[in-house]
């Protein structure tokens, strides 16, 4: 049994909810969640530069990160555990400028989320999780930027009953701006 590749465009325009490639047998399964090939006939060119996996315990919010220059565009995917992905559109030209949509990821459902450039991402970790970051440009240090996780204006709403509350932040994400003062550089 085989699943093909699904791609369904979200209400952010330029945004992705992706469904990979998936075989099953009695082996198990065989999964492919990128085809240079089957994004491009999808519409998506997402030409990778570097790729890489963050591990998180339950209760840990990546607030909302960006680079403000040299933008990234990424794949996402929760390759084990369950995440709360968030992606909040930066674009300030865009009709839908400073809006969010959160999505669950896990390691069950395989499905990535495809992250435009120009867009904050973050997302709260519900059960201990890999996730996986496919950027069509490298990580550069300094030009590393972000919003506050629980920013006023945005208003995410992160389901943190799931993790009682009890949330885990980095040093730097604990200072970061707000969409107010992001707005107004």
């Amino acid at each position: 049994m085989f699943q093909k590749f699904l791609f369904e465009e979200l209400d952010l325009k330029g945004a992705y909810l992706i469904k990979p490639f998936v075989a099953h047998d009695e082996r198990g399964h065989f999964i492919k969640d990128y085809s240079e090939e089957v994004f491009k006939e999808n519409g998506l060119e997402h030409e990778l530069k570097e790729v890489f996996y963050t591990s998180s315990e339950r209760g840990v919010i990546r607030a909302i990160h960006f680079q403000r220059v040299k933008e990234q565009a990424k794949l996402v995917r929760c390759i084990t555990g369950k995440i709360y992905d968030v992606i909040v559109d930066l674009r300030k030209t865009s009709p839908t400028y400073g809006k969010w949509r959160g999505f669950y990821l896990s390691g069950e459902t395989n499905e990535s989320i495809y992250v435009p450039e120009n867009f904050g991402h973050g997302y709260l970790v519900i059960e201990p999780s890999i996730v996986s970051y496919k950027c069509s440009e490298k990580f550069y240090g300094e030009f590393d930027d972000g919003i506050m996780w629980d920013d006023p204006e945005l208003r995410i709403n992160w389901p943190l009953d799931l993790v009682e509350n009890k949330i885990i932040l980095s040093d730097k994400d604990k200072n970061l701006q707000s969409f107010r003062e992001f707005n107004e550089k």
